[in-house]
């Protein structure tokens, strides 16, 4: 298997670090007592419904890298019918998260926030598919189709709300499209001590795009969390 694919990946994720981007996504906390009692109290309800906000979004990006995992391991050792049901789970669960805009931007954002996920999907499971045939050709293909999506994504995004930058959501993206790529490489290797490191920095890096969309949501619909 070719390390050129997953190098390219890596140096250009690594243009701009996450530690920057979420920066510009995660507003500062250091003001969020007030002076007075009650201006506390009307805080303190703002920061409660952000946090339930960021707690289901987590949970839903959660289920999206847990899903995908499965049908990764499955396709890896040609269980049909368990990778058939688990990218069912991971459709599903693409129409959940994309759901979640729709109170704040309406259907037809929904609908197009779901098309580009499936888009992201569709290029994990392309990459998932030649890194099992060993066809580095598609490799390359599928890695330049999730860079593409994460831009397309990254745009869609903070053209809806001026609190998600386009640079700073793009390079979330892409670090979250490097780790897909090095979790199927590892179990295809059957590296399994190292997916397992990897497993909990897509989980924390999923945290973290989960709670930067919350605050930004918190900050262009503040009315709606107060």
């Amino acid at each position: 298997m070719s390390r050129n694919v997953v190098r390219q990946a890596t140096d250009r994720r690594e243009l701009l670090t996450v530690g920057a981007a979420i920066a510009a996504l995660v507003p500062l906390s250091g003001s969020a007592f007030a002076a007075s009692r009650h201006s506390h109290l009307k805080r303190k309800a703002r920061t409660d419904k952000r946090f339930e906000t960021a707690a289901v979004l987590r949970d839903l990006w959660i289920g999206h890298i847990f899903w995908v995992r499965a049908v990764s391991i499955a396709t890896i050792e040609k269980q049909d019918a368990v990778a058939k049901v688990a990218e069912q789970q991971a459709v599903t669960n693409a129409q959940s998260i994309a759901a979640t805009i729709e109170p704040f931007y309406g259907a037809a954002a929904k609908d197009t926030f779901f098309k580009l996920l499936a888009g992201h999907y569709g290029a994990v499971k392309a990459y998932l598919v030649a890194t099992v045939a060993g066809d580095t050709a598609k490799q390359g293909t599928a890695t330049q189709s999730l860079t593409s999506n994460a831009e397309e994504i990254a745009s869609f995004l903070s053209k809806a709300n001026p609190y998600l930058p386009k640079d700073a959501v793009n390079t979330l993206l892409l670090a979250h499209g490097g780790h897909h790529i090095q979790q199927i490489q590892q179990l295809k290797e059957h590296k399994y001590e190292a997916e397992a490191h990897t497993w909990e920095e897509m989980k924390h890096h999923i945290y973290q795009i989960a709670d930067a969309t919350a605050d930004a949501l918190a900050k262009q619909f503040a009315e709606k969390f107060s």
